[in-house]
């Protein structure tokens, strides 16, 4: 199916099963259940261009949570393994990227803005964040980041499949994703607000 091109994507999978069964498999192995935390992990994703840093970074100013921009903790420390000329974007280490992230979420209070869901353990979230954008929006945002054609037509019509949307409603329980409209300043504020008003109403789970 179409996928996301961003800056970033996961290195493909060795022989073995998909990376969301991997997820799963992981979550397994680790315990299944999520830890006890006392406040929320919120997830923001999206097709590139949606809006999911500007909504994400404000969330966690609002809700005074941890902002981890999955990309920017990448690149800083260096999880990684080169360039692929095909996708135009780094290709990320799977499995050290979920090892470091594993530490920052395990107290809860973090929001995480990544282009893709599936291979973070379900148990890792309280709440999972889909922006969407109609595609006059997105494509009008998409070309002015200079995306190459390629790149640019493989995000619209991941866009329009609703490919992320799809991603999530496999990866996490129903009851907890969210899809929610961003094509306009004022959308992103109403997020930002209804999000941040669950995160200050949330208890965890007995």
């Amino acid at each position: 199916r179409a996928r996301a091109l961003c800056a970033w994507r996961v290195v493909p999978a060795r022989a073995g099963p998909p990376v969301w069964l991997r997820a799963r498999l992981r979550q397994r192995a680790m315990g299944g259940a999520a830890a006890p935390r006392s406040r929320p992990n919120v997830l923001v994703t999206g097709t590139p261009g949606v809006g999911k840093s500007t909504t994400a970074a404000a969330l966690a100013e609002q809700a005074a949570l941890e902002y981890l921009n999955v990309g920017q903790m990448a690149k800083e420390e260096g999880l990684h393994d080169g360039w692929d000329e095909e996708y135009e974007c780094h290709v990320l280490d799977e499995d050290r990227l979920l090892d470091e992230m594993e530490e920052r979420l395990v107290d809860g209070g973090v929001v995480v803005d990544y282009h893709s869901c599936e291979l973070f353990p379900e148990r890792w979230f309280d709440l999972v964040i889909v922006l969407t954008a109609e595609t006059n929006v997105l494509h009008e945002r998409l070309t002015s980041r200079n995306y190459s054609a390629k790149k640019l037509a493989a995000n619209m019509e991941c866009e329009i499949f609703r490919v992320l949307l799809e991603e999530a409603r496999e990866s996490y329980r129903e009851d907890i994703v969210q899809a929610l409209p961003s094509n306009t300043v004022e959308e992103m504020e109403a997020n930002v607000a209804t999000i941040g008003k669950w995160v200050e109403e949330w208890k965890p789970a007995r």
